[in-house]
C-alpha cells in the first residue's frame, strides 16, 4: 500500500487555512484519494491546555506556550484517532492546519531558535510533512478578518504581532531552505483563485 501524504498549511491567523484545507480535500477526494482533515490544537489533554492559553482562559508566557506546542504536536502524532503517523502509513493523506513551522514563527520573538529546533526534533523524526503550503497575506487584512469573525482573539493577534509572526515564518523558511518542501502562495486574492494555485502546485509536487 502506498503511504499517504502529509500536507501542512501554514500562515498567520486569518489567512484562510481552514478554507483552503476544505477545498483541497474536496479536489483530492474527487480523484479517489482518501483524505482526513486535522486542526491544531488537538483534542487531547495537551491540546485542550494550549487552547485555554491561546483563548486567554489561562495565562502563560511564550516559553510555556512553545513547550506546549511541541508537546501537542507529539500528542497529535501519536494519539489523535489512530495517530497521524499511522493514518499516513495506512495510505490516507492528512491535511493539517499549522504544524511544522508554527513554533518557529510564534515564539521566535524571544526564544533561541536552537531551543525550538530541539523541541521539534522528536516530532520531525516521527512525521515530517511532505509539503508545507504557506498562505501569505497582509497582516492588516487578516486582523480585519479576525476582528469581524471571531468572538475571542488569541494571544498574538495584534497587528505588530501578526507582522512579526509573518517575518518569523520567512526567517524559518530561509533557515531550512533546501531541507524542507515549502511553497508560498499569494493569499491576497479570492479563495477560489488561491485554491486553484494550490491545486496546481500540489499536482506538480505529487504527479497527480
Amino acid at each position: 500500500m502506498q503511504k499517504g501524504r502529509f500536507i501542512v498549511f501554514e500562515g498567520i491567523d486569518g489567512s484562510g487555512k481552514s478554507t483552503q484545507i476544505r477545498l483541497l480535500h474536496r479536489r483530492l477526494t474527487e480523484l479517489g484519494i482518501r483524505c482526513v482533515e486535522t486542526f491544531e490544537p488537538s483534542s487531547g489533554p495537551v491540546g485542550s491546555l494550549v487552547n485555554q492559553i491561546m483563548t486567554k482562559r489561562m495565562r502563560a508566557d511564550e516559553r510555556v506556550i512553545a513547550s506546549l506546542f511541541a508537546a501537542d504536536r507529539l500528542d497529535h502524532i501519536l494519539n489523535e484517532q489512530d495517530g497521524l503517523l499511522k493514518t499516513t502509513e495506512s495510505g490516507i493523506t492528512v491535511l493539517s492546519d499549522r504544524y511544522y513551522f508554527s513554533s518557529y514563527a510564534y515564539n521566535g520573538v524571544s526564544l533561541p531558535v536552537e531551543w525550538i529546533i530541539e523541541l521539534n526534533a522528536q516530532c520531525a523524526e516521527l512525521l515530517r510533512p511532505d509539503l508545507n503550503i504557506f498562505i501569505d497575506i497582509d497582516p492588516e487584512k487578516t486582523l480585519k478578518r479576525i476582528e469581524n469573525d471571531r468572538v475571542s482573539k488569541e494571544l498574538y493577534e495584534t497587528y505588530d504581532r501578526l507582522s512579526k509572526v509573518r517575518e518569523n515564518y520567512f526567517s524559518a523558511f530561509a533557515r531550512f531552505e533546501g531541507e524542507e518542501n515549502v511553497i508560498v502562495v499569494d493569499g491576497d486574492r479570492p479563495p477560489e483563485q488561491i485554491a486553484d494555485d494550490i491545486w496546481e502546485k500540489v499536482k506538480d509536487c505529487f504527479n497527480i
